[in-house]
């Protein structure tokens, strides 16, 4: 994986802060988000395409829900839209997330280092609640922002300044981990270091990821140098 460090940027860490995308990042959740978006669309007579999940994904539910409406004229609200992913998105979340491996560890690493650790997702606060059982994200980190709090997807940084503001952290002193160009473009936008995290994800161009981002790891043992 590419580098800009002497050795390994991410142990010991040379930030003082960081900040986490959940999806495909902690937790590899592509397959099922693509199960979500294909009965969705299904449902309402559209074929599924790559471009959507891309779109989705970037935007999170609300803004994702008002693409969706304006793209393919839907007569549902933004509310119920969000009702119903939310409702699929809970029940597979329930049984069938688990964080990647490795990931962890690197968290509580992080903390034990005296690291202040957030989570920014567009995912939902209760699709997040409902995988407690198996992940619990509001015990491993510090702060949670959640797209809907900040009303806009991260295509924008507002989601990475917020998750800094939460554990008093300037932007510059942030290490952003992220699988999504965006996302990642958006936080160096704010001014902050970005890690590039490969997903196996099919949607995830891992050149341009990787072109962007200041450093990359293909999984989270790299990031404690006990796999290259």
């Amino acid at each position: 994986m590419r580098q800009t460090h002497s050795e390994n940027p991410l142990w010991p860490p040379s930030f003082s802060a960081a900040i986490f995308d959940f999806d495909d990042t902690l937790a590899l959740t592509h397959d099922l988000w693509r199960q979500v978006d294909i009965a969705f669309l299904r449902s309402r007579g559209i074929s599924y395409t790559p471009d959507v999940g891309r779109t989705l994904t970037m935007l999170g539910f609300a803004g994702g829900a008002r693409w969706c409406i304006e793209r393919y004229g839907l007569k549902d609200t933004v509310e119920e839209i969000c009702d119903e992913w939310n409702s699929m998105g809970r029940a597979l979340y329930a049984t069938q997330v688990r964080l990647r491996p490795g990931a962890e560890e690197y968290l509580a690493a992080l903390r034990s280092a005296g690291v202040p650790l957030a989570l920014a997702t567009t995912n939902d606060p209760d699709v997040l609640a409902a995988m407690k059982a198996n992940v619990d994200v509001y015990g491993l980190f510090d702060a949670v922002v959640c797209a809907i709090e900040v009303g806009c997807g991260k295509d924008h940084p507002d989601i990475y300044l917020e998750a800094a503001k939460r554990i008093s952290a300037k932007p510059g002193d942030c290490m952003v981990f992220e699988d999504l160009l965006q996302g990642i473009c958006s936080a160096k936008r704010a001014g902050m270091k970005t890690c590039a995290v490969l997903s196996n994800n099919p949607l995830q161009d891992e050149r341009e990821v990787v072109g962007a981002s200041d450093c990359a790891i293909a999984n989270w043992r790299e990031a404690l140098g006990t796999e290259k």
